[in-house]
């Protein structure tokens, strides 16, 4: 096996596979989530402790010099205080890795540090309150291992204290980079997600030079509802509409889990012991909601890097998707054509493959400009899917006219440099081999 050197040709990628644990694994992988959850919750008391003892002190008027003194929530200093007192409060805890104890601490250092950013004006975003405790019915069940074992083989997974559990798929295309030198394991995920276990491994890679099949071409890209993608050459990419097309299905288990004994009882407000039935029914609506984000995923996978492939510099719109899905008619067809996913993708997918991503000004009227005469328009409804300019008479489609203003908006960025694509030019594959799905 080559040694791993980093190179300026590097970049931080995830390998997820689905696990086939036994069931003396499954316990296990259960008990490190519960051991992380364990931990975090004790370090939120912790914090929270000392903060409700402080403002006690405060209402007896106690001085400011005399009262109990701020307990750090840095991740050392959580450490070290879990380590004096763990035999104490957890005499189990040699029964899991230290990794385990260490994800919660972590959490709970990140939570804190989140908190306090936003309290002070430092976050962007809504409010954010102090951290709580995790509820063991509630919480996801989720640990990371960044030191010890950590290995992939071709049909296992090797985890500190976990030892080698089996794969549900061949993980040769990461092994073989391992092998070879070109990608090394930095941190290893196990998750439990709809009735199934994965990992997911964090591996620094080294990435080929790679240039689009169309360096210069520059492509608006309209994302809407309708049609998912709408580019300035003209191409129009359908929405799949997985959501949709499952919507009968997810609503008929919905209706058969509800008529179930589940765990709670809306009415009288009680916890009370869920039925198999109802187990049985819950993990069949899991499994529906399961493909359906299966399916979104892959086609925006499939989207995403045939346009970073092709293009080598993409303009999209900076949509405020949170503010969008506020509409109670369109939020779940907004959430269903995956927004923020997309653009997300983007960004580093055209890294990798040698283009940049452009994201125009949210002010930007791309929707209410002619694209012919530069004309802006005071109100467009909703409604108008066809773009009529009064003054120079032009008609087109309302997104087509958009991906067109989006692409004249890269130009402006990059003068000299890119111009933009039309349907006359031919559409060129990439060479295979530069990319990622």
């Amino acid at each position: 096996m080559k040694k791993f050197e980093a190179r300026a040709g590097t970049a931080l990628q995830a390998y997820r596979f689905a696990l086939d644990p036994t069931p003396a694994q499954d316990r296990n992988l259960r008990s490190h989530c519960g051991a992380s959850r364990f931990a975090f919750n004790w370090a939120v008391a912790r914090i929270n402790a000392s903060w409700a003892q402080r403002k006690a002190e405060e209402s007896y008027g106690i001085p400011e010099d005399e009262r109990t003194p701020w307990r750090n929530w840095s991740l050392p200093s959580l450490r070290k205080d879990w380590n004096q007192v763990k035999d104490d409060v957890a005499p189990w805890w040699a029964e899991n890795s230290k990794e385990a104890y260490g994800t919660g601490l972590a959490n709970a250092a990140r939570a804190f540090g989140n908190y306090a950013a936003s309290k002070n004006g430092k976050r962007k975003g809504p409010k954010m309150g102090r951290p709580r405790r995790k509820s063991k019915r509630r919480s996801s069940l989720s640990c990371r291992f960044t030191t010890g074992a950590i290995r992939c083989e071709a049909r296992h997974a090797v985890l500190p204290r976990l030892g080698r559990i089996r794969l549900c798929e061949n993980a040769s295309a990461l092994v073989s980079k391992v092998e070879a030198g070109s990608a090394r394991i930095l941190s290893a995920v196990i998750r439990f997600e709809r009735g199934r276990w994965f990992v997911s491994f964090s591996a620094e890679t080294e990435r080929a030079v790679c240039t689009p099949a169309r360096p210069e071409a520059v492509a608006g890209v309209d994302l809407g509802i309708k049609t998912l993608a709408v580019l300035s050459d003209g191409r129009e990419i359908p929405n799949p509409g997985h959501l949709g097309g499952a919507l009968r299905k997810v609503r008929r288990l919905s209706r058969a889990a509800a008529r179930r004994q589940g765990p709670c009882d809306p009415a009288a407000r009680l916890r009370r012991t869920p039925s198999n039935r109802w187990k049985r029914a819950s993990a069949d609506l899991g499994k529906a909601h399961g493909r359906v984000a299966d399916l979104r995923r892959d086609s925006t996978h499939k989207l995403t890097t045939s346009l970073a492939r092709e293009y080598g510099t993409i303009v999209v719109e900076d949509l405020n998707v949170a503010g969008m899905v506020r509409n109670s008619r369109l939020a779940r067809h907004i959430s269903d054509a995956n927004f923020g996913e997309i653009r997300r993708q983007l960004a580093y997918k055209t890294e990798w493959n040698g283009g940049r991503l452009i994201v125009a000004d949210r002010w930007f009227a791309s929707s209410k400009t002619c694209s012919g005469c530069g004309a802006v328009k005071a109100k467009l409804a909703l409604s108008e899917r066809t773009y009529a300019c009064t003054g120079c008479g032009d008609v087109l489609d309302r997104d087509e006219n958009a991906a067109i203003n989006l692409a004249r908006y890269g130009e402006r960025s990059s003068p000299g440099v890119a111009r933009r694509s039309t349907d006359a030019e031919p559409t060129v594959r990439h060479p295979h081999g530069c990319g990622w799905l």
